[in-house]
């Protein structure tokens, strides 16, 4: 090739686009970052099924998360239909913000049931009242998620108000989050409120504040990992130290003691690497509540209630009780007294197929 030759305009351009698509791919997410805020998606937002069950009365079911790249203009294309848009900004602990994207029939959902209804009143329009409704019960979720996060991430992270918005991908809303183009992440879960909702809510975040993300939990893992090796190892040294000043100096201290060769235990070793990556989740704070029954009331009956009134529940006198941690059940107990407090005595844990079987 000559090198005097002069570049025409469209090698110029094929260069720029090269130089650019692998600044863009430099740029993205490598599948360890992936999997990692799969963890902390299951993590922050898995928790807030607890809160939603308080507050909608209804067992709510979150599975655990997908992590993908897209950009604004491809969910265009795939979701043209109209959605609720929460956005999120973080005020401490991490700069960034976040998008929750819920369905505008889920959202009428959620806005009837935080109304006292029972879910079915959804041909209304989402007026200021109802947005307020749906607002609350995204600020509850969200404040929770923020409240795990602050666990797992060893800091404080406060969230502002949610700010609920009805969109479409086009609208010029989303431009000051995220340009059209714009690679980011969209985490996609699969959310189940009883038998009222069964659908898809994503959330979506710049690619820079997702690896913030991450690099704070590996940050915080280093830290902690860190600071077990500086206790042992102050722990050996105090313990040697110790062992020296007892031991009386005669011409016999310099005898060498032989000891056998003791080899590793891999088996404890691996134990001892699974322990450890549990442990990031180990402090994270579940709810467990006890369901002495249900029952289903109209609205008059509801009015009703008075002092003195009686609700009978679906379940027999004597039945076990249903324990639940964060809205699923795990366990069957009976009731009993502690001095002047409730509890419950564990009669039954169910196994997997019959957790499997409650779940779906």
């Amino acid at each position: 090739m000559d090198e005097n030759r002069i570049l025409s305009q469209e090698e110029i351009n094929e260069l720029l686009a090269k130089s650019l698509s692998n600044q863009n791919e430099s740029e993205l997410l490598t599948q360890e970052e992936i999997d990692t805020l799969g963890e902390i998606g299951n993590i922050s937002i898995g928790t807030s099924a607890t809160t939603l069950y308080t507050l909608l009365r209804n067992r709510v079911t979150i599975t655990t998360p997908n992590v993908t790249i897209t950009t604004i203009e491809e969910l265009q294309k795939k979701f043209p239909i109209p959605f609720i848009a929460v956005m999120v900004d973080y005020t401490e602990g991490l700069e960034g913000s976040t998008i929750l994207i819920i369905k505008e029939d889920d959202a009428k959902i959620i806005a009837d049931l935080m109304m006292g209804g029972d879910g079915s009143n959804t041909d209304v329009e989402l007026d200021e009242l109802r947005l307020s409704a749906v607002g609350e019960a995204m600020n509850q979720m969200m404040g929770s998620s923020a409240t795990s996060l602050s666990t797992l991430l060893k800091k404080n992270i406060n969230i502002s108000p949610p700010k609920l918005k009805r969109i479409n991908f086009s609208d010029e809303v989303l431009q000051s989050y995220f340009k059209k183009t714009e690679k980011i992440v969209r985490v996609s879960f699969q959310m189940e409120v009883g038998q009222l909702i069964k659908s898809q809510i994503m959330i979506l975040m710049s690619i820079p504040f997702a690896k913030k993300l991450v690099n704070e939990l590996v940050q915080t893992s280093i830290s902690e990992s860190s600071s077990k090796d500086a206790e042992v190892k102050n722990t050996e040294n105090l313990s040697l130290t110790k062992s020296q000043k007892q031991k009386p100096l005669t011409e016999k201290s310099n005898k060498v003691d032989v000891k056998p060769i003791e080899l590793e235990d891999f088996e404890e070793r691996e134990s001892a690497g699974r322990k450890s990556s549990l442990d990031l989740i180990m402090d994270v704070p579940l709810e467990i509540s006890v369901e002495l029954g249900r029952t289903v009331k109209k609205i008059k009956e509801i009015l009703e209630i008075g002092p003195g009134s009686i609700i009978e529940l679906e379940k027999m006198a004597g039945e076990p009780v249903d324990i639940l941690v964060n809205g699923k059940r795990i366990a069957r107990g009976e009731v009993v007294v502690i001095d002047e407090s409730f509890g419950v005595r564990i009669t039954e844990i169910l196994n997997s197929i019959e957790k499997i079987d409650y779940i779906q």
